[in-house]
């Protein structure tokens, strides 16, 4: 028999592609990427890809990202 993990990593991959598909209509969103980092602006995001690009327009950045990349979304 085999036991389902409490929260295996597609679980986690498809909580962070909801997040994201919301976060889409969001003026500022916040994205943790699993290094350490975190940036702020607005996202456009391509769900059949699992890719995306953050917008920060005062700081003049912008910054692809890939779901797998991602460990948490915040808006």
């Amino acid at each position: 028999m085999v036991i389902r993990a409490q929260d295996s990593r597609h679980d986690r991959i498809q909580k962070i592609v909801l997040r994201l598909r919301e976060a889409r209509t969001q003026p500022e969103v916040r994205l943790s990427f699993k290094d350490g980092r975190e940036v702020e602006g607005a996202i456009t995001f391509v769900e059949r890809l699992g890719t995306g690009r953050l917008i920060n327009v005062d700081n003049e950045f912008s910054l692809e990202f890939s779901i797998h990349d991602i460990d948490r979304v915040q808006y």
